[in-house]
């Protein structure tokens, strides 16, 4: 890759956004207008367009979100698995320490 270049992204579109986009030009809107005011290449949206046609039902199947969806999920999972982790060590030091004060309590810990 070149000095200074950037790759682009691959943007990550939903389900309703791309059933949206194929209804806009279902009712009368222009190719070239829609693909202008959605930001998306003219072709991208024969190509839905088409895919929508052939299975409306099937159309477009995936898990439905964006990549920035994605990623946070990704995040919250990460967290949740430090959580999970830190709960873990919590709930062990506080048996650990509360098995000492019942010791302590009944004579006097030998350390």
């Amino acid at each position: 890759m070149k000095k200074g270049c950037k790759m682009k992204r691959r943007r990550q579109y939903t389900r309703d956004f791309k059933i949206g986009v194929v209804r806009e030009v279902e009712s009368g809107k222009t190719l070239a207008q829609v693909s202008r005011e959605n930001g998306i290449s003219p072709s991208l949206v024969v190509k839905w367009r088409k895919q929508y046609f052939e299975d409306p039902e099937n159309a477009f199947k995936g898990n439905g979100k964006t990549y920035k969806e994605n990623t946070r999920i990704a995040e919250l999972e990460r967290m949740v698995g430090q959580l999970y982790t830190e709960n873990a060590f919590l709930k062990k030091a506080l048996t650990t320490l509360e098995g000492r004060i019942r010791a302590e309590r009944k004579g006097g810990l030998q350390v």
